[in-house]
């Protein structure tokens, strides 16, 4: 997302650079760390990670913020509680460059909870003083900005939305058959995206053995890569239920193989118990697919106003009805066809390029209006 993003304030007009670290999940990616690398419209540059490798940290990458931020007109800084995001905060503030903080639903009550003695003890360091002295912060949705009104933070917030390309999510060439054989003749549940405990996996496997305990058309793909072995608990539940004969895990898919998922499902299904936005939801909208989400997917008013699927409390009874609401729709098409016009009017990259440029102009202007007064 950062580098569509930048893609797309690239293609504006704008100079864009991307400093990060090499880490991949337990990995490292295998890219140059000794000089820019072009990604779209973006220079980006990797740095190395040492101990603790939980913090991300890279004291590399310090020592280069330290003399490419003042060269910058403004610093977007990703999510909280990593080194990275800590260092560029401490030399946005040193060198009197403002930035923004995205907190990628870090400050959704469910993921605040977490760990709260460790990240209590990093806030009080570093992390409110992050907060409380950047220009602003960064929302992908208004529940993500509402969600975070009890922390009493002063920051004022802006409320930008990621997008997607929607002309690259027509069905591909040459995908016309199921991609998977054991599914033919049978309606498709698809959950794209990490197998993770915050996604709602649990009640998702529940529902789905509630489901296939009625009807025997159904079966359920899962689709995305497995964070910390939790898809060997997911296993679980199904085959508890006796249904993990009608379940079929993917692992991740990327380019056709995703888009094939999308258009060869009946329905999308995502019941989190936190998600400060949901591209995958977005993304199976884009393909005309109907969606059943949770109510903690913060974009959830969006889609139950555009009546583009299903929207459920956290609850696995009430998923199980609202999958099963929209196999028994009579015109599936008319609701996927009105997540595509909301895709279309509501989250695409130009769209979001032009608001966003928009909250840095913004924030520019008043810190000329503060130096001239």
């Amino acid at each position: 997302m950062c580098v569509e993003l930048c893609d797309e304030l690239a293609r504006r007009g704008e100079q864009v650079s991307i400093f990060t670290t090499d880490v991949d999940g337990p990995g490292r990616l295998d890219v140059p760390l000794d000089r820019p690398v072009r990604v779209g419209g973006a220079d980006v540059r990797y740095f190395p990670v040492q101990r603790p490798r939980g913090f991300v940290t890279s004291w590399p990458l310090a020592r280069a913020l330290r003399e490419a931020v003042p060269r910058h007109d403004i610093v977007h800084i990703h999510s909280l509680y990593l080194f990275p995001s800590t260092a560029a905060a401490h030399y946005c503030r040193r060198a009197g460059v403002p930035y923004l903080v995205r907190p990628h639903g870090t400050l959704d009550p469910f993921m605040f909870r977490r760990h709260r003695a460790r990240k209590w003890i990093y806030e009080w360091l570093f992390e409110w003083r992050n907060l409380e002295r950047a220009a602003a912060l960064h929302f992908t949705s208004l529940e993500e900005q509402e969600l975070t009104r009890p922390l009493g933070l002063s920051t004022p917030g802006v409320v930008v939305a990621p997008g997607v390309h929607v002309e690259r999510y027509g069905q591909p060439v040459g995908t016309a058959a199921a991609p998977w054989g054991e599914t033919r003749g049978r309606r498709v549940i698809l959950f794209l995206g990490r197998l993770n405990f915050k996604k709602g996996l649990d009640l998702l496997a529940r529902a789905f053995t509630e489901l296939a305990r009625r009807r025997p058309d159904v079966h359920l793909v899962l689709a995305g890569p497995d964070d910390d072995d939790y898809g060997r608990a997911v296993r679980g539940w199904l085959a508890q239920g006796g249904v993990a004969d009608r379940c079929t895990f993917t692992g991740m898919l990327e380019g056709t193989s995703k888009l094939a998922a999308f258009h060869h499902a009946d329905v999308f299904a995502l019941p989190s118990y936190s998600e400060n936005f949901g591209v995958a939801v977005v993304e199976a909208m884009a393909c005309g697919l109907p969606v059943v989400v949770s109510d903690r997917v913060n974009i959830w008013r969006e889609i139950a106003h555009a009546g583009a699927g299903r929207v459920v409390p956290c609850d696995a009874a009430a998923v199980s009805r609202g999958l099963a609401a929209v196999l028994d729709d009579p015109a599936p098409e008319a609701m996927g066809e009105r997540g595509r016009r909301l895709v279309a009017e509501r989250f695409t990259w130009p769209a979001a390029g032009a608001r966003m440029l928009d909250a840095y102009r913004e924030i520019l202007d008043r810190r000329e209006m503060r130096a001239c007064a």
